[in-house]
């Protein structure tokens, strides 16, 4: 059974991977281990026995910031759909031995996301929606939902599912790939934000996990706040000012 379009994988670009160690480990429970890629340093999050992210130092001058990976059936053609949908290529397709083949790429609007082709068709255990440790949700923020929509619906054959009302704004759109809902797509609050990818990482008690983020440096912006379903989500920024969310009971 194809994956294709479903997340897979999360990477965390760190200008201090030492420390996001500790604050994830203290956060989100992970233990780390280095990946052995030969003249990269690429550290390997864990949940219990899962691998659930990456963490890797920036080559050159760029913001911290998570990425979300989505499963495609093949990278290469992947890769040229994003460019002749208007979107960037800006790691052309590469193999990564005993995983699979991968590209980073941005959509018209400029979010970065990443694709992964995987080996055999296995696509991990990073996501697993509501258990605690893994990535739970993926919510794009894009000035222009409709036509965001309208790109990944093309090129990662999602379909919106429902709609929730969002005030002033826009409805925010659940969106599926497979037939299972793992995210959404919603106008920034701010207008002149960019258009970015933010995962949602399953904790026990959103509530309690606050204090934990504000003991390892880090800081609430919003929340915690219910959501459908009776979880709760908190967006939070880390100890080097990344912003992600955390879901879970209250």
């Amino acid at each position: 059974m194809s994956n294709h379009g479903l997340p897979c994988w999360y990477e965390l670009t760190s200008t201090d991977l030492k420390a996001s160690a500790r604050f994830y480990g203290q956060v989100c429970g992970w233990t780390f281990v280095d990946a052995g890629v030969p003249g990269f340093d690429y550290t390997l999050a864990k949940s219990g026995d899962d691998m659930v992210a990456g963490l890797f130092a920036p080559e050159s001058a760029m913001p911290c910031f998570w990425m979300v990976y989505f499963v495609v059936d093949d990278c290469d053609a992947a890769a040229a759909k994003v460019a002749a949908l208007g979107g960037n290529v800006h790691k052309a397709p590469a193999d990564i031995p005993g995983t699979g083949r991968f590209a980073i790429v941005t959509d018209p609007q400029g979010a970065v996301f990443g694709m992964l082709q995987p080996n055999a068709g296995d696509s991990g255990k990073a996501y697993a929606a509501m258990l605690e440790g893994h990535g739970c949700w993926h919510q794009l923020e894009a000035a222009d939902p409709a036509a965001a929509l309208a790109f990944y619906s093309d090129l990662l054959g999602w379909a919106e599912t429902r709609t929730h009302p969002m005030g002033d704004h826009s409805p925010y759109r659940i969106i599926a790939a497979q037939g299972q809902e793992f995210g959404g797509i919603m106008e920034p609050f701010q207008p002149d934000t960019p258009s970015h990818w933010r995962p949602f990482f399953g904790v026990a008690s959103a509530t309690q996990s606050l204090a934990t983020v504000e003991r390892a440096g880090g800081s609430l912006l919003s929340g915690p706040d219910p959501v459908p379903g009776g979880a709760f989500v908190a967006t939070v920024k880390d100890d080097q000012g990344v912003t992600f969310s955390l879901v879970g009971g209250a």
